[in-house]
């Protein structure tokens, strides 16, 4: 027997995963290495205490929603929660992009926008951008020129590292009157500018964030929206029942309590960020872009291979990405902790020796 056969299309998409190996250092992924601290375990724990989960948790996180708009300054009306950055841009191509609809990215960029168009049945515009990947005139001229429903623009960009100027927002914007803008800002909390204060007068631009990188709470799927209240009513009409689980609700809030000791773990990855820039920039066998988030890129020249050197890492006990399939001869390393960027700077001289 056969089976049951899916959409046309669906099996020539690969399932979703990057490596995840039982390595002693593992700066892949672009984790937080640092847990919040006790404290706010201990809040945590007395938060989900009381929690009924006999019940349904409250499908609109008022709460949460409540306390993002204190955070951020923008009116609970236009924040919206959902589990994880790519939960919110699954929900923006379900509502805006779909058969017959066409979205513009430019690659390289975060390959889930690629993915989930995909699944969507959206059509997919790549306008490539050329090294250092800023966007410029001609690119925001090719891009304008499809008329696309959908823009994804990531600043800082993953995996680049590169933010893009808060002008090639409003140029999209006013551009594309009908289209919606979508800025991802999961690593705005590392550097660049915030396009927020465009929401208030472009309705049609939207910036996605994430709690995983900043807030080091990958382990409880914590993305957020902030738009003009219309774009939230519209995703409503495509999000599931009760999509939100109380317990993320509470390890949200709980973080946003504890946003203090989230600055502290931003300054600290900043500087072994900028020891990984500095050590690398000062080889003459690699080359490394600058950084605004939480990660750097690098890639070997010769005689060194990128696929050797990351194979080599990795017998070293070192995991990091391997991006040659997207940037020719390319890698990607997530500053760590002192100790684990440390390993991997040390990994690396040997590797390269």
């Amino acid at each position: 027997m056969s089976g049951a056969a899916p959409r046309p299309g669906l099996r020539d998409i690969e399932a979703y995963g990057a490596p995840q190996l039982d390595v002693p250092v593992r700066l892949n992924t672009n984790e937080c290495p640092y847990p919040l601290p006790q404290a706010f375990v201990e809040d945590l724990a007395e938060r989900v205490r009381a929690i009924s989960l006999n019940r349904y948790p409250d499908r609109e996180a008022r709460e949460l929603r409540q306390a993002l708009s204190a955070s951020t300054g923008h009116p609970i009306d236009g924040c919206w929660v959902a589990n994880g950055s790519n939960e919110i841009i699954l929900q923006l191509l379900q509502a805006y992009g779909g058969v017959d609809r066409a979205a513009v990215v430019f690659p390289p960029t975060y390959e889930m926008y690629t993915r989930i168009a995909g699944v969507t049945q959206t059509a997919l515009i790549a306008v490539d951008n050329a090294e250092p990947w800023d966007i410029g005139s001609a690119e925001l001229t090719a891009a304008i020129a499809m008329q696309p429903n959908i823009v994804f623009v990531c600043s800082p960009n993953n995996p680049t590292g590169n933010t893009q100027p808060i002008g090639v927002i409003q140029e999209l914007a006013e551009a594309l009157p009908e289209s919606l803008i979508v800025m991802d800002e999961a690593y705005i909390e590392f550097g660049g500018k915030s396009a927020l204060p465009l929401v208030a007068t472009h309705p049609n631009v939207v910036v996605v964030r994430t709690m995983s990188k900043a807030f080091a709470l990958a382990g409880a799927r914590v993305g957020y929206l902030l738009a003009d209240p219309a774009v939230i009513d519209d995703l409503r009409r495509v999000r599931l029942p009760y999509h939100v689980s109380a317990l993320t609700q509470a390890a949200g809030l709980v973080a946003l309590q504890h946003a203090s000791d989230a600055l502290a773990i931003l300054d600290a990855l900043r500087i072994d960020r900028d020891r990984i820039v500095e050590a690398l920039g000062a080889r003459d066998d690699l080359v490394v872009w600058p950084s605004d988030s939480n990660f750097v890129l690098f890639r070997p020249l010769p005689p060194h291979d990128a696929g050797e050197v990351w194979q080599g890492l990795l017998d070293r006990g070192v995991l990091i990405r391997d991006f040659r399939a997207t940037i020719p001869g390319c890698l990607r390393v997530n500053a760590g902790t002192p100790e684990e960027t440390g390993a991997f700077l040390t990994a690396l001289e040997e590797v390269l020796a």
